[in-house]
């Protein structure tokens, strides 16, 4: 049984003090059983702006594709986008993509021109492999592999792989979000020409039932989106020995797996098993096997990070919450 009474009172706090205009939180224990609450104008039903959490839902496509034999993780970049990297003399491997390890120098998210533009702008930042830093670009990069392996519309496989969990409300029509961020201290973004790339790295919108619904055939392990044996790959760090960039320096005590992050040694955190992601503006999704329980957190304020949100906190008192009682 869940026990998310100091998880939903620190939600509350952040949205009666103005931090946050409104939230809604939710967390899944390994049987289903969940638990949501709604804050200020927020509704539990609501559609937000994932950012990067659509991040780990290209992911989980991809990773259905290595299930079936259709990629791997040495697939080249250059069998989906021929053009890719022929001054390069490296070559980009899905694994540097999903590991933000690709050197793909990084546009705005708000760029003025398309994702497939972007993406084959001449130069590095480094030779794939050799160092980690923080990509959305690649995630395009990633679609293109999903679309050439399935045969498919990368749109139309990334829905269809959501709806085996029940989770067929994400979409990457980005315009579809009831809420649109909130920018506050600096905070920038061109909301129409983010939403105009419907970004597989960053654009997907969906609720909260949705993303629990994802988080639980995770914690499950169910093989429904992914096999048990690739969701151990995905878990398993892929930046191991090289060096990491801001934002997630080595000192933000994670690593990257399979296009998740995960939470090795997070100052302040009473647990090493989480997985998962956090959006740009304040979204969190994460995953604790160990701990038996899953929790999303939606809301809208632009760069929330770098406001002081401390999701570290939340995420003790719901990992705290799905503890045994005596």
């Amino acid at each position: 049984m869940l026990h998310l009474d100091a998880a939903i009172q620190l939600t509350r706090t952040h949205v009666d003090r103005g931090f946050l205009p409104g939230a809604v939180l939710g967390a899944v224990d390994r049987n289903g059983a969940i638990t949501v609450e709604s804050f200020g104008d927020a509704r539990e039903h609501d559609r937000y702006p994932l950012f990067s959490i659509t991040k780990v839902l290209t992911g989980l496509c991809a990773a259905r594709l290595i299930d079936e034999g259709r990629l791997t993780l040495d697939t080249p970049l250059a069998a989906a986008v021929p053009n890719f990297g022929r001054e390069r003399d490296d070559e980009v491997l899905l694994h540097h993509l999903a590991s933000h390890s690709a050197g793909i120098p990084e546009p705005e998210l708000d760029s003025a021109v398309s994702r497939a533009e972007d993406l084959l702008v001449p130069g590095r930042d480094f030779p794939a492999g050799t160092v980690s830093r923080y990509s959305t670009v690649g995630f395009s990069g990633i679609a293109a592999l999903i679309a050439h392996a399935s045969g498919m519309d990368y749109e139309d496989f990334f829905c269809s792989t959501l709806e085996r969990v029940g989770a067929g409300g994400i979409t990457l029509d980005t315009d579809a979000a009831d809420h649109r961020p909130v920018l506050r201290d600096g905070a920038v973004l061109d909301w129409d020409a983010f939403a105009a790339h419907r970004d597989p790295g960053a654009g997907a919108v969906g609720t909260v039932a949705d993303l629990l619904a994802v988080a639980h055939s995770l914690l499950a392990d169910d093989g429904r989106l992914v096999s048990p044996a690739t969701a151990a790959i995905m878990r398993t760090s892929l930046t191991d020995g090289i060096p990491s960039l801001e934002p997630y320096p080595p000192e933000s005590g994670t690593a990257w797996g399979f296009t998740v992050n995960l939470r090795r040694e997070v100052p302040g955190s009473h647990t090493t098993d989480g997985y998962g992601h956090a959006g740009w503006a304040g979204t969190e999704m994460w995953v604790h096997p160990d701990h038996g329980v899953a929790w999303v957190l939606l809301t809208n304020v632009g760069a929330a990070g770098a406001r002081g949100w401390d999701a570290t906190a939340l995420d003790n008192a719901v990992v705290a919450g799905a503890s045994p009682r005596s």
